[in-house]
């Protein structure tokens, strides 16, 4: 039906106040997912069709998206046309008012489009605020950053345990012990491992600058909190905690058991930053099923 439409969003969230990106269930009142937020907001538009919106990474609660995405469909009442893509944007946002969440743009896809399995690749940013001590960070920046009280790390020795995490490895030992999808295949490709300084604050009450490092990597698809377990071995790493090779003996082990305990980064300093498709994905036209039949492959995040 020509009022039938596919939409891929791109969006952003402050993760503070969620309990993840994931709808969580009606009788789960305390702490709702952004996906239960989005959906309700694509109800507002009144679709003919069930609202069901597929997430393309899946972040935790705490866990902030400069640019998460998501597909779904919507098909309009009294063959309506679809909406364009700069008229749903604003009409999503509307309806999400005061929640911390935006969309930022739409694009009309075909019809077998979907934002997980055609995603090239995913790029996650953890920020770390160095020399810090108790209240000396700007209101809320410490739901942004992990704050460490080293003045320093051992740059050097971070980079190269980065090097060895990049490339196509079983990550079996980065990967959550309870992870709830212990089937999955761990074997991982990580595309970069990058330590980067970011943008420093400038605290006035105590008249000096607090460093900012930033950890980026960037992969088609990652385990279950894998990000958040390679930035804390690598920030042991800085500290001294943990030698490189010793890095290197928990990656070739390939046990989750085998990861060192209490160095798992915490959630506020994560955000996913990009999730990238090819152009000619978002590039919607009028073609029959069989041309629109996209190539890539199914894969996991």
């Amino acid at each position: 039906m020509h009022n039938h439409a596919r939409y891929l969003i791109f969006f952003q969230y402050i993760g503070t106040n969620y309990s993840g990106v994931v709808k969580v269930p009606p009788h789960q009142l305390f702490r709702k997912g952004v996906q239960n937020y989005l959906e309700d907001a694509i109800r507002r538009l009144r679709p003919l069709n069930p609202v069901s919106l597929t997430i393309s990474s899946r972040t935790d609660r705490g866990v902030h998206a400069l640019s998460n995405s998501a597909h779904f469909d919507l098909q309009r009442k009294n063959d309506k046309p679809p909406f364009p893509d700069d008229v749903l944007v604003s009409a999503l946002n509307s309806h999400l008012r005061t929640e911390q969440i935006r969309v930022t743009r739409a694009h009309r896809v075909p019809d077998n489009f979907h934002a997980r399995y055609h995603a090239l690749s995913r790029t996650y940013v953890y920020r770390i605020a160095l020399g810090v001590s108790h209240h000396t960070l700007l209101p809320l920046a410490d739901h942004f950053c992990w704050d460490l009280s080293n003045t320093e790390l051992d740059l050097g020795a971070m980079r190269e345990a980065a090097g060895l995490l990049v490339g196509v490895h079983d990550f079996s030992s980065f990967r959550a012990i309870n992870s709830d999808l212990p089937f999955k295949d761990p074997v991982r490709t990580l595309d970069v491992a990058s330590i980067q300084p970011g943008s420093s604050f400038v605290n006035a009450h105590f008249h000096r600058e607090i460093p900012l490092w930033e950890l980026a990597f960037r992969g088609r698809s990652f385990l279950y909190k894998q990000v958040r377990r390679m930035t804390g071995a690598l920030v042991a790493v800085g500290q001294g905690r943990l030698s490189v090779p010793q890095l290197k003996e928990v990656l070739e082990v390939r046990d989750s058991l085998a990861y060192p305990q209490g160095l798992v980064a915490p959630a506020h300093g994560l955000f996913l930053t990009r999730v990238d498709y090819r152009a000619t994905d978002l590039q919607f036209s009028q073609q029959t099923s069989e041309e629109q039949s996209i190539s890539s492959g199914h894969f996991e995040d």
